[in-house]
């Protein structure tokens, strides 16, 4: 399988914990390209695990992909997206910016997940990751009416599978 992105635009990875999200990313993408809400929490606190500073990391994830959409740079936005309102942020900043916005999305079983989260140094669990297969599920079917540019739904054989190319857009003259 093969994913053709437009360049620019904004890479939307959708997926439980464990899933793969950030693997996935750091084999196909430069580091300056990715904007993860983990990292963002770690800019702020020192560390990914602080929860209480979630909402002033999502704004620090906002903004920057923000900005570099408004340098014309293809981003990808990993964070767990799993619930509507992230994906309609992120398509929001997307639109606003006149960036295409690309969804794929992580199609994993729970065991896989729990498989992963095992071998991490900062594990978020199996309650965490039940819950969020389930709203898995739930985004995969509403993704068919979000207005996506493209939606890639990978199964894990896809995952490492897929190769990732950039189509640059022509300039206006």
């Amino acid at each position: 399988m093969r994913i053709t992105l437009p360049d620019p635009c904004l890479v939307i990875l959708c997926g439980p914990a464990g899933c793969g999200k950030s693997t996935f990313a750091r084999r196909r993408f430069r580091s300056t390209q990715i904007v993860s809400s983990d990292r963002c929490r770690a800019m702020l606190t020192d560390t990914e695990d602080a929860m209480w500073a979630s909402a002033e990391a999502f704004d620090l994830f906002h903004k920057i992909i923000e900005m570099r959409l408004k340098f014309r740079r293809l981003t990808v936005a990993d964070s767990t997206a799993l619930g509507k309102p992230a994906r309609s942020a992120l398509r929001r900043i997307a639109r606003e910016n006149a960036t295409p916005a690309i969804l794929i999305v992580f199609n994993v079983s729970m065991q896989t997940c729990l498989t992963r989260d095992g071998m991490r140094g900062r594990r978020v669990g199996r309650d965490v990751i039940a819950r969020q297969i389930e709203k898995l599920q739930q985004a995969i079917i509403d993704t068919r009416t979000e207005r996506f540019d493209a939606v890639y739904i990978l199964d894990e054989k896809e995952m490492d599978a897929v190769s990732v190319r950039r189509r640059k857009k022509e300039r206006k003259r």
